[in-house]
């Protein structure tokens, strides 16, 4: 599946819509087949390892409870919804789907969460804080668009979930099996199934900006001279005892954008959002056997589901970050990176060629190590 398949003229999305506004995309995959039926779903609910939840609404009372579940806990008398995160990274139809918006920065995606719900099930009135395409699999849910929400948009008390206590409903669609529903962050909305149905959200990661200052400071702070102290050497007599004066701070300003504007490596970015949510590392004996068929020659060299894998491009060569970490690598792994990471696997004469670099050879020893890549 690849975003050619997705009936959405991208240039205008992104003009229009893009953290603007919502948009129904009707028919956006037809004849969509859904890649995981609600008994997989639910079957993925009860693994231990697998991040699920299930909302009831009962007795004017929206009820959260954590998996992993069980086939009882399927038995209730009240609409419900099962929501299970990251399920693309347990199954390559499901991950598949991020192909739709490749057109996207592939470092902005986060995962495909997969929701079940019976009829009338929803997890209520609410906002998020990250843009969404909401695909709908199997039957049909009835969405509710409503107002632009804030951190001051009064909420219902309530200890597990954030919901509105105001929902302003603007637009209404019903979506069938390949409309796909695109919300924009700050985007109140209610969905409510009609009938069982299952829905593909395929989530994108925005970085808080306090996280981005806190890690651009460490980096700064990392490289910088400790010997470096504030100075005053063109300091004016002192005229009252004890006076900090608007001067004195003037003078520790410009000495503080001296420091923040000092050259250093912007690595913290790439390592900041390819960080892994979930643990992604093999353990020692299957490492082991993987390295030793990749220093024989595998047949197929694939990326994980749940890597994360970015680069940048700088004059000491290509800073490739994988699930959190950078390291730099000569150019020469540019072509085989840039298939890697447009078709999510090396194989055949590609592969061969690939094995062939030193360079290349050291990267995809590298991605074994850290998790990123599976070698067949």
């Amino acid at each position: 599946m690849s975003a050619r398949e997705l009936k959405l003229d991208k240039e205008a999305f992104l003009a229009r819509h893009w953290q603007r506004e919502p948009l129904l995309i009707r028919h956006g995959i037809p004849g969509f087949i859904p890649p995981l039926s609600a008994d997989e779903l639910a079957g993925l609910a009860m693994e231990e390892d697998i991040e699920s939840r299930l909302i009831e609404y009962r007795d004017g009372q929206w009820l959260l409870h954590h998996g992993p579940f069980s086939e009882a806990d399927y038995q209730r008398d009240v609409p419900w919804t099962l929501l299970v995160q990251a399920v693309d990274h347990y199954s390559e139809e499901v991950a598949a789907l991020r192909h739709l918006v490749d057109f996207l920065p592939r470092w902005r995606v986060d995962d495909v969460m997969v929701s079940y719900a019976v009829d009338g099930g929803s997890v209520g009135p609410h906002y998020d804080n990250y843009d969404v395409f909401l695909l709908q699999g199997e039957g049909v849910r009835r969405w509710r668009i409503g107002q632009f929400c804030d951190a001051d948009t009064p909420l219902l008390p309530h200890d597990d979930l954030r919901l509105l206590r105001d929902f302003q409903c603007q637009q209404e669609y019903l979506l069938e099996p390949g409309d796909i529903l695109y919300l924009p962050p700050g985007v109140a909305h209610w969905g409510i199934a009609e009938g069982e149905c299952t829905t593909f959200s395929i989530g994108f990661r925005a970085p808080r900006v306090n996280d981005m200052v806190s890690r651009w400071t460490d980096s700064l702070l990392a490289n910088m001279d400790p010997e470096l102290f504030y100075n005053d050497s063109h300091i004016e007599p002192a005229s009252r005892a004890g006076e900090i004066r608007p001067r004195d701070l003037q003078r520790v300003a410009a000495q503080l954008q001296a420091a923040l504007d000092q050259d250093g490596d912007n690595h913290w970015f790439g390592e900041l959002v390819t960080e892994p949510r979930y643990d992604t590392c093999s353990d020692d004996d299957e490492l082991a056997g993987a390295a030793s068929l990749l220093a024989g020659g595998p047949e197929r060299v694939t990326l994980s589901p749940a890597a994360r894998l970015a680069w940048q491009q700088e004059a000491a060569g290509i800073v490739v970050f994988a699930n959190g970490e950078a390291r730099v690598f000569g150019e020469s792994i540019l072509p085989d990176l840039l298939l890697l990471c447009e078709s999510w696997r090396l194989e055949g004469r590609p592969l061969t060629l690939a094995l062939a670099r030193p360079e290349t050879r050291l990267l995809l020893n590298h991605l074994l190590t850290l998790g990123c890549i599976h070698v067949e």
